[in-house]
């Protein structure tokens, strides 16, 4: 088995053992996302390193560097999502409000119960302060792009819930635009009951269901 070919597979093991890692029981892995950015970044750069020169005698050297490069920038990726995240669930006032870290992205689910009244896309008083506050966080960390996304449960036709989820959408992120996050980095959409998150045969799974989700996307 030629140098190429072993760097390769030790590559994708690296990936392997990171996604196989123990898990926090909240379905994401116990290695902080620093971690998991300096292993997944070392696999892309031992990969590359070793692809990058048909010279067999540079293969393993050129892994190594790539690893090193690939690990550093991962970990940078990594360490910035992990920061966001708690300075931004430390800003907010309500506890139902979830940051998630996805490991490539945030995610912030807000329940329809704090935002706004039944079949209305006005937001709340309350809610707003907290909309400002993630706003501040995103002009904090500025090299991300923004996606909103309403979500509904499934009572009522399909058109009344895409509008209504799309509408709800539009009002979270005009209310980020007003506090002072750049129209360029903000897209609404809405999703209408297509992605559900718990059952609609019940009214928790139905609560659950409604919801705005805020999608922190880095682009770098």
């Amino acid at each position: 088995m030629n140098l190429r070919l072993t760097t390769l597979l030790a590559a994708s093991g690296l990936v392997a053992l990171g996604a196989c890692a123990p898990t926090d029981g909240t379905g994401t892995t116990g290695m902080s996302r620093t971690q998991q950015g300096a292993l997944a970044g070392a696999a892309v750069g031992a990969v590359l390193g070793a692809t990058r020169d048909d010279d067999s005698n540079n293969e393993g050297r050129d892994a190594a560097r790539g690893a090193i490069l690939g690990a550093a920038a991962g970990a940078v990726a990594g360490n910035v999502l992990d920061r966001q995240a708690q300075a931004l669930q430390q800003s907010l006032s309500n506890p139902n409000i979830q940051v998630i870290n996805r490991g490539s992205y945030l995610q912030v689910v807000m329940p329809e119960g704090i935002l706004f009244a039944t079949g209305s896309a006005a937001v709340s008083g309350a809610a707003q302060n907290d909309l400002y506050a993630v706003a501040r966080n995103l002009n904090q960390y500025p090299n991300s792009r923004v996606e909103v996304v309403g979500h509904t449960d499934n009572t009522g036709s399909m058109a009344l819930n895409m509008d209504l989820s799309q509408r709800r959408a539009q009002s979270v992120a005009g209310i980020l635009a007003a506090a002072g996050v750049s129209s360029g980095r903000l897209m609404a959409s809405g999703a209408g009951y297509n992605r559900p998150i718990a059952s609609n045969n019940t009214a928790e799974g139905r609560a659950q269901n409604r919801r705005v989700e805020i999608l922190i996307r880095p682009t770098n």
